[in-house]
């Protein structure tokens, strides 16, 4: 916890410096006040001294104003020191898992590291807050007033000294039971996010099924289980006030008892037994709000560890000290390649993957469903790294490459389409940050998404919805095609991405291609062999390994599950979009 603020507490250390001096100061005049106070009764009002009633209550005027000066100094620079650590603090888990691999991303989960940027850097905040504050007020007001206890009467301080043993057990207990149970209240929090985002995300599947009410038994489920879980966990910081009244009543029973007795002794005047009464509620105060530091210091600390995970986290993809920063050709080569998703996994996705792709081919990808299509190519751009062998694109090992520029030249259209809030003009522009309107209508032109994109009166101005929800399925594949022209790519990868375009539309498309980037790699992965029958050579999938790597004509002779995928979609009239 002290490791997270120390480190990334920035441009805001000055506020965090500032706000335990302005504390300091402020418990100094409400610990001298008691005092000001006693020396007003003694002095003034019992032998009727008017001139020192003045006096003394000139001073506690003045030491009020000063008070009231620090504390609302202390509260603005520790509202600014505690938000601009927990900025930066999520800045920072935000700039790191964009440096994470896919297998990163799969470790912490989605919702994980939502609930990590959000509620868990909110509770470190707050810890945060209070730690630079009231954890310094407290323990110098709780000195303070003791010392000034002692000062007037030794034999009455022991009595704090009871007192604090008996809290110190307390609070020790309680901390120790409810750390654990934060810890996996934070976990339930996942669940919880994971729910919510699933829904939203898959609303209209959520709708078309009509299972509202399976989501709503599942949301509640996870709700449920938070809640027991912060029961359980409140039930035990519930404790705190009975012990605290116990110690608070207690304290004053035993002072009055025995302050009493003193006074009658005259061992202690009335005004220091009323400024005693002050301090006592000054230490007990502060042994209350030592008490919520320890719980608030509970829950921050199973923050700070999930969120340490993340920063700790070392990426399984990172550049070498000297990366290669430009990529020759689109040449691909696989060199007897094994991949699996897990080191420990008992059997790999991809088994021996030997293959050689020249520069400008067009090679179409087949084969059914988790026969390893997507995984093979997300080698090429490095999105994952190989268990065996090497993947080489320009006659280098992606290894060696620097990521961002192998990346830039190995354009990759995922099999989901994504685009994001904004205009079509900045969806393209992820593609080439500063690409011209006329470069923008050339991308749209070969990935025929400007027959639409031309019917809209705001051309490349056109609203994005978030998701893209206001364009069709085929729509947002061919946005997401032409951003991926707009990088002028060596290699580019159409993971099944025409998939939701018809059959005449799809032939444009590969006609575009072979028009206007001939001498661009192209890998489509296809369900339809109408969409990759004219490719150059096909790669047949079956398994994790190479069944068939040919031409259209050589497989139909040749491979039988080729045969039979073409048999069935063309003259079984399985492939039902095609132009008849």
């Amino acid at each position: 916890m002290i490791g997270l603020m120390l480190t990334y507490i920035g441009k805001y250390k000055k506020d965090a410096l500032l706000t335990p001096l302005f504390t300091a100061g402020e418990v100094l005049m409400e610990t001298l006040l008691p005092y000001i106070i006693a020396s007003l009764i003694d002095e003034g009002i019992t032998p009727g001294n008017m001139a020192a009633v003045y006096k003394y209550g000139g001073i506690m005027l003045v030491f009020a104003f000063i008070s009231l000066f620090c504390g609302i100094s202390a509260g603005r620079h520790s509202a600014v020191a505690s938000t601009g650590f927990a900025a930066n603090l999520r800045q920072a888990v935000y700039e790191k898992t964009q440096t994470f691999s896919f297998a990163n991303i799969d470790k912490f989960s989605t919702a994980g590291l939502v609930t990590r940027m959000t509620t868990d850097v909110t509770s470190i905040q707050n810890a945060f807050s209070m730690m630079i504050r009231i954890a310094v007020r407290t323990p110098l007001m709780l000195v303070m007033a003791i010392v000034m206890c002692v000062r007037i009467s030794p034999s009455l301080s022991m009595i704090f000294v009871v007192a604090l043993i008996y809290l110190a057990i307390a609070l020790i207990f309680i901390h120790s039971r409810v750390m654990k149970l934060f810890k996996v209240v934070f976990e339930k929090y996942d669940d919880l996010n994971a729910s919510v985002q699933e829904n939203v995300t898959g609303i209209r599947v959520v709708k078309a099924y009509v299972r509202e009410d399976h989501e709503s038994a599942k949301f509640t489920r996870a709700a449920e289980a938070l809640k027991n879980m912060f029961v359980k966990a409140e039930s035990i910081i519930a404790l705190n006030q009975p012990i605290m009244n116990i110690a608070v009543y207690g304290c004053i029973i035993a002072i009055s008892w025995f302050g009493a007795r003193q006074v009658v002794g005259s061992q202690i005047t009335t005004g220091n037994l009323t400024s005693m009464f002050s301090y006592v509620m000054q230490i007990l105060m502060s042994l209350m709000m030592l008490s919520m530091i320890f719980v608030m210091i509970s829950m921050s600390q199973a923050a700070a560890g999930r969120i340490n995970e993340v920063l700790k986290e070392v990426p399984d993809i990172r550049d070498p000290e000297n990366p290669v920063t430009e990529v020759e050709s689109g040449q691909i080569d696989f060199n007897h390649v094994d991949f699996a998703y897990k080191a420990d996994a008992a059997e790999s996705t991809l088994k021996d993957i030997d293959l050689h792709i020249h520069s400008g081919e067009n090679i179409g990808i087949i084969g059914g469903t988790g026969s390893g299509k997507t995984t093979l190519v997300s080698l090429i751009s490095r999105l994952y790294d190989v268990k065996n062998g090497s993947v080489e694109v320009g006659g280098h090992d992606v290894r060696s490459y620097d990521t961002e520029t192998l990346r830039n030249k190995v354009a990759v259209v995922l099999q989901k389409n994504e685009l994001f809030s904004g205009t079509v003009r900045s969806n393209l522009q992820w593609g080439k940050e500063d690409a011209t309107d006329e470069e923008c209508w050339n991308a749209l032109r070969s990935a025929c998404a400007d027959e639409f994109i031309e019917k809209d009166p705001a051309g490349l101005d056109a609203v994005v919805e978030q998701g893209g929800t206001n364009f069709s399925g085929g729509q947002k594949q061919r946005l997401c095609i032409a951003r991926a022209l707009l990088k002028d790519p060596k290699v580019l990868i159409l993971d099944d991405s025409t998939s939701a375009v018809d059959t005449a539309t799809d032939a444009k498309i590969q006609q575009a291609f072979a028009q206007k980037i001939p001498g661009t790699t192209k890998l489509i992965i296809a369900q339809r062999i109408s969409s990759i029958q004219s490719a150059d050579r096909i790669i047949v999938m079956d398994n994790g390994t190479i069944n068939g790597f040919d031409t259209h004509e050589n497989l139909i002779k040749n491979n039988e599950i080729y045969k039979e995928i073409y048999e069935t979609q063309v003259k079984g009239g399985g492939d039902f979009d095609q132009a008849k």
